[in-house]
Parts: C-alpha cells; structure tokens; sequence
C-alpha cells in the first residue's frame, strides 16, 4: 500500500499500566479513533496492529461506509495473541496473521511491528492514548519510515502525552483541537471534498480529480 496512514491506539488497562491509564481519556480516544476512521476510509488506506478494544471500534465505523474494506485497510495481528482475537478481525477480509515467535509476547510483537512498518510505504503514523507499546511503535515506525508525518493526539493521554513531550513542540492543535474529523482532514491533507471510492483502483491518481463535483 502506498500514502497509507497508520494507527497506534489502545485504552491503557488500569491493571497493567496504571500511570498511563491515570492519564488516559476513553471517550477521546474513541472519538479519535472513529474521527480517523471517518476521514481516511475510501480515500486513504489504513493499516494498524489489531487490539481488542481499537479493531471494534474501527468496525462500527467501517460499517457504514460503502466501501470495499479488505482493499482499504490492512489488520495486522500476532498469532501469539490467537486466544484473544476480536471477533471482528474478519469482518475486514484482510488480516494478516504474523508467526508466534517462541511463545514470547515481546519477540512476537517486534516482528509484527516490523512487517507492518517494511510492507507499506506510510505518509503518516497517527498516536491515540495507549501505553508502552505506543513509545515502541513510534521507535520502529521512525527507523522505518523517516519520512511520513507523525501525528499524536495529545487530548487522549497515556502513552501519547509521553510521547508527545519526548517529540519536542508540536502544533497546538494535537493538543488542544477536540475536533478530531477537523484535525485529521488538516494534519492528514484529506480534502472534505475529496470522494470515497469503492477500492484504491478507482481513485484517481490526481488529488484533484477526487473531489466531488455538482452534478451538471
């Protein structure tokens, strides 16, 4: 996939990352989540390691839109999470399933980070709320892909708020915009006029021949 966006988001579990989930907003990291959905299905492929409580909230959204998802979006999940698998992993037809590493959670998380990050060429990586693993995607998707955008949301806490600090300044509006479809049509450079069309094959490659046009 090429001028794909990628999304690092989770909701930090109070039990296993108390200081992140002190931070953590759950209604904003919903509404981001959703926002992201809203603004790039059709027009921009999207692809995100699945979590159990992000790939549902993603298929909400997805559900609504009248395009064919297994083209746009790309669900990347590690075998060694096989007995905590979303049920909605399938709906998207296109989940690719990386190998479980010796039964170690931290080595089968590193290869599935860096499939992800070798098989597409990105134009922005977007950070919502998570913990730990947010600082450790945004290291990798650095090392490989220097060139893409990186975006975190700095309203959904956890993870992202450290982040945000160990980046250095950032525009104010990743801190303070509340309008996430607002926020990302900007910081993504998606046009609201821009049209949603059924599978990548069909966009044309000219930004401008995207754009909705009154019927004559």
């Amino acid at each position: 996939m090429k001028d794909a966006i990628f999304l690092s988001a989770s909701v930090p579990d109070p039990k296993r990352g108390p200081d992140y989930a002190a931070t953590a907003d759950s209604v904003s990291i919903g509404a981001a989540v959703s926002a992201l959905v809203h603004v790039t299905l059709g027009r921009r492929p999207l692809v995100w390691g699945g979590h159990p409580a992000i790939t549902p909230m993603i298929w909400v959204v997805a559900q609504d839109i009248g395009v064919d998802y297994g083209r746009w979006v790309r669900l990347y999940q590690s075998s060694h999470f096989e007995d905590d698998f979303p049920e909605d992993n399938e709906s998207f037809r296109n989940v690719t399933y990386t190998k479980d590493v010796d039964h170690d959670r931290k080595k089968s998380l590193s290869l599935m980070r860096e499939r992800m990050f070798s098989e597409h060429t990105f134009k922005a990586a977007v950070f919502v709320g998570g913990m730990g693993g947010i600082i450790k995607e945004y290291e990798l998707f650095r090392h490989y892909q220097p060139g893409a955008t990186v975006l975190p949301v700095v309203s959904t806490g956890g993870a992202t708020r450290k982040l945000a600090k160990r980046i250095g300044p950032l525009p104010a509006k990743l801190t303070k915009e509340l309008d996430y479809v607002a926020l990302f049509h900007e910081m993504l450079g998606v046009s609201v006029r821009e049209e949603r069309f059924k599978r990548p094959e069909d966009q044309p490659p000219n930004t401008e021949d995207r754009f909705w046009q009154p019927p004559t």
